[in-house]
């Protein structure tokens, strides 16, 4: 047992906590086919990266599932790891060179991995210390890095396979194409922005000299790639044209007319060029009408030798200035409108994405596959099928939508970093596939090849290994026991950004190897903005990293975190005059359990959270609450019998040595009420993924109803009560906040750890190793429920609550103690006497056997009515004041009556609503009927007051 510090300091309690929970093995899982099993995968972050707030979020709903599951006596697996993010790590090493003044081809190939993976050895590490920070009890024994060997030899095989199989191809297709990067990239990767631009209207002479036809373009510079020129086949106004030829301005060649219903009547002239090889709509159109493909632009967006020799290796954009300034020349350039444009850029380096013509790899995505469905139509199957289920289930619509339209998926990259694909090439561009380049040879050989072999240069991309984490991390292709307990996992939690970068991946590629769904239900949460609802962007300089949350930060480094990145520098004073506003004195250290449990507190089921650091400061108060009320209760129970040790029941019977060892109190028995049905509350909470829910049941119990009430109530118990009384006193306090710390670990892990240290051994809680991490999770017994004392202290509530608000309305001083004059309900003031004078601040209590007595000795008092009782302070009062009060409570429990009589007087509500519900509303009737009799009465007598 630990002495507990006089104060709450969460930075020494996490420090300790978080150096015992990186012991090797803290958190492995038991491996017992006997016992259920509980498995969820951690969304890998990219070694680039550091823990941002939608990560905060995300792990905290991981973690907090993962320890109530252990804790539930699940075989429990929350397995981690982290993504070798092929485009972001390259990127980052990439500048690195440059600022030596170096590229990566000055190096080489195998020097550049070489930095990689020094760079990764001493700062790609960044974000598993800040996931122990938050408290996440992965198991570290297994985490995994997506370029170890064993992952590379997974990917090796899966590739192998697909090949061997026919669903992955090498092809010439059109592909998103990142200049700067000079590699496809995917189209999810692919963000579309809205931007200022123009239309051009240029002229394309008629071939034959009997006019000409206008087309309306926004990339002038592609015209020198034109092969057609289209209009649509009902537009009678080009009805004529269609067939001739045009002259292609500035290419000296001429081009068809051709009709397509793709063309949009509406647009422009209703006239458009067709450029196959640079625009994925006119590749298409290309297609169907078999116009040849010229491709105009080299792989760093320049010019190449397929257009006129006046704007070879020419930028784009260069070539774009001087095409328009040509044709403008020719008297060719008709019009120029300023035109808002949806401009594609990579996400991950902000450059112009340029489609492409290119030789790929993809991977078939509805072909037939050897049981004659496809890699695609399997996953659609599986959410069809429920095997796999959306939570919440609208996202499902999103998913088919996606999935009823997937292109083959272009699965290589022009990368370094990254799996190198197992493909070697002979000379005269044979395709050899192996897992190594010694089975690639064999099959060379095998095929009568017996020349040189290269292997081929691209990577694949981050997501084809990302897909196979499911199987890859259980040690598939061999077969074991952790496959068994834990494929599928039980739950991915995951924002739904990814769906289909990595959700639908993994799907896919697990059925197809394993013949299984990867995890059972995927939670798909919100993400996380700023408190006026903008997306947290580094950009904006409205990022909060959730470290400095959990242990302050000064306000110089805040504004220079704040304004580092920024997409427009110019605003950098507005965003440091921001965050002085907000932060004044820096960022004040909240700890990780409030965090956590503010992170809780947003999660409801897909909504986008508006973080406001206020709900931090609260939850730290509720953190002090929780300190305080422990101390109070260690301090009246350790070195006391709390009657933790169990006797039986004819031990405490009449004429036993134990009957009277314990005498309950209505309260006791209350509390205990309660405390199944927040159990029963953060079951549910639990198994619908609600962990607002869950914090919002606990927050509510422990501040409202044990802190705020019980412990009030024990006070007096444990004054006044008799040696049983006193006993059973200590025993309910004790046990319930033994409970609420085990209640609690999910979700506030450091501060109930610590907390559990000192209250178990004085519960009697004894666990083998003394850690919360694995105490048994609280389970609901509703039987308990005792319905006459829930009755009873909503009685005192009532009661108590009435006096205060009337002592308020009196103005007299909370601190104050009057006396109190009471009738009705004899029996339960009685009973209750010790308590209303301690909590309602009772002098004297005055216990009233009539309403006549009552009157006489209330006559110029202010009176309340509590139920079945009314009250008066015996004070002097402003009689006018009084009589303007009660005319207002009058009045507004007669608008009460009224709306309830509507209802009764309603015949379709009689008819529809449910008889409880109709037999409440006649109730309620009744209750204030009676109520402002008593009220009219008391403003009778005040009337008639002396």
């Amino acid at each position: 047992m630990t002495e507990l510090a006089k104060s709450f300091e969460p930075q020494a309690i996490e420090a300790r906590w978080a150096l015992k929970w990186n012991e090797p093995g803290a958190f492995a899982p038991t491996l017992d086919p006997a016992k259920p099993s509980f498995s969820i995968q951690l969304p890998p972050p990219n070694v680039t990266g550091t823990l941002h707030m939608g990560h905060g979020f995300n792990h905290t709903i991981m973690d907090a599932l993962t320890r109530y599951h252990r804790m539930s006596g699940f075989n429990t697996l929350w397995l981690p790891g982290t993504d070798h993010a092929g485009i972001a790590t390259q990127i980052v090493v990439e500048r690195q060179l440059q600022d030596e003044g170096l590229s990566r081809h000055d190096i080489g190939r195998a020097k550049f991995i070489e930095r990689v993976w020094d760079w990764k050895a001493h700062s790609g590490n960044v974000i598993t210390s800040q996931m122990r920070r938050m408290g996440d009890t992965v198991d570290w024994s297994r985490e995994y890095f997506t370029m170890d060997a064993t992952q590379s030899a997974v990917v090796n095989e899966t590739f192998v396979r697909l090949y061997e199989e026919g669903l992955i191809y090498r092809k010439k297709r059109l592909v998103s194409w990142d200049p700067v990067l000079r590699s496809a990239v995917s189209d999810l990767e692919v963000e579309s922005e809205e931007e200022d631009g123009f239309l051009w209207h240029i002229r394309y002479p008629l071939a034959d000299g009997s006019g000409s036809l206008v087309v309306a373009t926004t990339r002038p510079e592609t015209m020198l790639g034109d092969t057609a020129v289209m209009v649509h086949p009902d537009d009678e106004r080009y009805t004529a044209f269609i067939g001739k030829q045009v002259t292609l301005p500035l290419c000296n060649r001429t081009i068809p007319v051709i009709a397509d219903a793709y063309v949009d009547r509406e647009f422009g002239t209703g006239v458009v060029k067709v450029t196959p090889a640079h625009d994925a709509n006119d590749y298409a159109v290309g297609q169907r009408h078999h116009l040849p493909i010229i491709g105009v632009l080299a792989l760093d967006a320049t010019i190449n030798d397929n257009a006129p020799e006046a704007y070879r290796g020419l930028d784009r954009f260069v070539a774009r200035k001087q095409v328009v300034a040509d044709l403008d020349a020719l008297g060719l350039l008709v019009e120029t409108k300023k035109h808002k444009l949806m401009v594609p850029r990579c996400a991950r380096t902000g450059q112009v994405v340029e489609p492409m013509l290119t030789d790929q790899w993809f991977m078939a995505m509805t072909q037939p596959g050897r049981d004659g469905e496809s890699i695609a139509g399997r996953a659609i199957h599986a959410v069809e099928n429920g095997d796999v289920r959306f939570v919440p289930p609208q996202w499902v619509s999103t998913w088919n939508h996606w999935m009823g339209n997937i292109q083959d998926w272009c699965i290589s990259r022009q990368l370094w970093w990254g799996h190198q694909i197992p493909a070697w090439y002979g000379t005269g561009g044979e395709i050899f596939v192996g897992r190594d380049e010694a089975e690639a040879r064999a099959k060379a050989v095998a095929a009568g090849y017996t020349g040189t072999l290269r292997r081929d240069e691209d990577v694949l991309d981050t997501w084809y290994s990302a897909a196979q984490f499911p199987f890859s991390t259980l040690g598939w292709p061999a077969k074991t026991i952790e496959q068994d307990l834990f494929l599928p996992s039980t739950v991915l939690v995951t924002g739904f950004d990814i769906i289909f970068f990595w959700v639908a991946r993994m799907i896919m590629m697990t059925l197809h190897f394993t013949g299984q769904v990867p995890f059972r239900s995927v939670y798909i949460h919100g993400l996380v903005h700023d408190a006026q609802g903008k997306k947290m962007s580094k950009s904006e300089g409205n990022v909060i990293d959730p470290v400095d949350l959990i242990e302050g930060v000064d306000l110089d480094t805040l504004i220079k975190k704040s304004t580092t990145g920024l997409r427009r520098p110019e605003t950098a004073p507005k965003v440091a005059a921001r965050v002085k506003k907000e932060f004044p004195e820096g960022m004040p250290a909240y700890g990780a359990d409030a965090l956590r449990f503010t992170m809780a507190s947003y999660a409801s089921l897909g909504r986008n959270i508006n973080f406001d650091t206020k709900r931090c400061e609260g939850y730290r108060n509720f953190c002090n609450k929780l300190w305080n009320a422990t101390k109070f209760v260690l301090m009246n129970c350790e070195g006391q019998d709390c009657g933790v040790k169990e006797h039986t029941k004819a031990e405490c019977a009449p004429g036993g040595p134990f009957h009277g060892y314990m005498q309950f109190s209505p309260a006791d028995k209350w509390i205990s009420s309660e405390l199944q049905r927040v159990e029963d509350a953060v079951a549910h909470g639990f198994a619908d993924y609600r962990l607002d829910n869950v914090a919002n049941a606990i927050y509510g119990f422990v501040w409202d109803e044990y802190c705020d009430w019980y412990i009030e109530i024990a006070k007096v118990q444990l004054q006044t009560g008799t040696e049983g009384q006193q006993r059973a006193t200590r025993h309910t306090l004790i046990r319930t906040l033994e409970t609420v710390l085990r209640l609690m670990h999910p979700i506030m892990p450091f501060i109930t750890a610590e907390l559990w240290e000192s209250v178990a051994p004085v519960a009697g809680r004894h666990i083998e190793g003394g850690s919360i991490v694995t105490a048994p999770y609280p389970k609901a017994q509703l039987e308990r429920i005792d319905a006459d004392a829930v009755a009873w202290v909503a009685k005192l509530k009532t009661v108590v609550g009435t006096s205060r608000t009337l002592r308020s309305e009196m103005n007299l001083s909370p601190a104050a103690r009057v006396p109190l004059c009471v009738v009705g309900d004899d029996a339960f003031i009685a009973q209750a006497e010790p308590l209303l004078t301690a909590l309602a601040k009772v002098s004297e209590l005055r216990r009233l056997d009539s309403d006549a007595a009552f009157a006489d000795a209330t006559r110029s008092a202010a009176v309340a009515v509590a139920g079945d009782s009314r009250l008066a302070w015996l004070v002097e009062i402003d009689v006018a004041a009084e009589t303007e009060r009660l005319n207002k409570e009058i009045a507004r429990l007669q608008v009460e009556i009224a709306k309830a009589a509507g209802k009764l007087a309603n015949e379709s509500f009689v008819a529809r609503a449910p008889a409880a519900v109709v037999a409440q509303e006649n109730q309620r009737v009744a209750d204030f009927t009676a109520t402002v009799a008593r009220l009219q009465d008391q403003l009778a007598r005040l009337a008639s007051s002396p």
